[in-house]
């Protein structure tokens, strides 16, 4: 089960490279395949360790009753707890052995006594071969109803709806869109073997995309979350392919002449940056991103530019280069022309990361021979670190820009973190089993 005080993910990634989850019969066996996956469920959780510092610059007191209807009401409130905890920004009042139906009259005052501003609670019910998952969310300050909705789906889907049930919490309270219910992507490595995977933001319910003997590296989301771009050596040279993730087809988009690496999405979705050396060094471009087709080249410089990636209005590409000595971040219309530089702060800048509404510049930055997550205020150039080390890669912004997964070196081995975007919160998960790299967070669902 989710446990409440630490719930993080943890995994390993590799740094990028430059160039580069009493009733009759039918009923019974329901609830049966329930219990499978709940103890499926607590096994991967006992895989997974998760610490969390810190907290938000503001917590808002909620209490989540157990929904009605075990074991599937218990699962879907510990899921709501776990989500929100992670966040930093909500503290937990105390529900032991309250469990509440939709229906229950809600003593505002004695909720309000106990010190929860908020009150969730629900009701899941069997009925045929699915479950019905009935939620409300009460203001206990203002003594009124704030939320209510209704959810149905199969056990196997009753942790994306606790997930989606804790995004409306979050949204209702913060005025912020949750992302409990989005998925991250990233590269597990045990032994010999390279695997994409794709999970729950909590890390759950890891699938497969693809596994390959060769390695796999710079996951990165279409717009719509449909499809991974990434770059595969199973031909033995790096090629960027694309991945359409409900029929696993995949289309080799980039198969140059020499290296094929970096893929990015265009806001639309149409095109991908990449970075090929088909002409020489490491040069920035784009081309279609269904097939290939309409190759353009962004950049035309003597010197190194990678890692490219599109502003969220697609008028301009950002990404680094050494052109001045050492790596920095420029930023580049997509038409090309003069790149104008824009990290500033420390000898070394790279791995740049727009946050969904442009304002802020992730990048990694060096700093007395560590590698830490900073995040730059593209109006003031202000900067905040975010993180302090020794070697901090591959930063990657939720959805709502809230909140940074990024890998992380610690006892030795790569781990994932995560931090919110002011740096007061952080989590760290680590796997017993193998390693886990380059994560890349999804888009809201569409």
């Amino acid at each position: 089960m989710a446990s409440f005080g630490s719930t993080l993910f943890t995994y390993n990634f590799p740094k990028r490279i430059l160039t580069l989850s009493a009733f009759g019969q039918a009923a019974f066996n329901r609830v049966l395949a329930l219990c499978v996956l709940l103890f499926m469920g607590a096994t991967v959780q006992a895989q997974l360790r998760v610490d969390i510092s810190g907290t938000g610059a503001q917590q808002y007191p909620v209490a989540i009753a157990d929904f009605s209807g075990d074991p599937a009401g218990r699962m879907v409130a510990e899921v709501i707890r776990a989500d929100l905890t992670r966040s930093g920004q909500f503290r937990l009042i105390n529900t032991t052995g309250t469990t509440l139906t939709v229906d229950s009259p809600i003593a505002y005052d004695e909720w309000r006594n106990r010190g929860a501003d908020y009150l969730a609670y629900g009701t899941v019910t069997l009925v045929g071969d699915r479950y019905e998952v009935k939620y409300r969310l009460a203001d206990t300050i203002n003594r009124a109803p704030l939320d209510g909705v209704v959810f149905a789906g199969s056990d196997r889907e009753l942790r994306r709806i606790a997930h989606q049930i804790a995004d409306r919490i979050y949204e209702k309270i913060t005025g912020v869109r949750g992302v409990f219910a989005t998925r991250i992507a990233y590269v597990l490595k045990q032994g010999s073997t390279f695997e994409l995977q794709i999970a729950d933001a909590d890390g759950q319910n890891p699938q497969i995309a693809l596994r390959s003997r060769e390695p796999i590296i710079s996951p990165a989301w279409s717009p719509d979350g449909s499809k991974l771009a990434y770059v595969s050596f199973e031909s033995g040279k790096p090629v960027v392919y694309v991945h359409e993730l409900s029929t696993s087809k995949r289309v080799p988009v980039a198969n140059f002449k020499g290296n094929n690496s970096a893929p990015s999405w265009s806001p639309d979705g149409k095109t991908l940056a990449v970075v090929l050396t088909r002409d020489g060094l490491s040069q920035i471009y784009t081309l279609n991103a269904t097939d290939g087709s309409n190759l353009k080249r962004i950049t035309n410089s003597p010197i190194i530019d990678t890692e490219p990636v599109f502003s969220p209005d697609g008028q301009s590409i950002f990404f680094t280069s050494d052109r001045n000595g050492s790596p920095q971040i420029y930023q580049v219309g997509v038409n090309g022309g003069e790149a104008r530089r824009i990290s500033f702060n420390g000898p070394y800048n790279n791995t740049p990361r727009l946050s969904p509404d442009g304002k802020n510049l992730l990048v990694v930055t060096r700093r007395d021979g560590s590698f830490r997550v900073a995040s730059i205020d593209l109006a003031t150039g202000a900067e905040t670190l975010l993180t302090d080390g020794p070697d901090d890669q591959s930063p990657s912004f939720a959805p709502n820009g809230k909140q940074v997964l990024y890998s992380s070196r610690q006892g030795g081995r790569q781990v994932l973190s995560g931090v919110s975007s002011d740096g007061r919160m952080r989590q760290t998960l680590s796997t017993l089993n193998g390693e886990i790299r380059e994560p890349t967070w999804g888009p809201f669902g569409q």
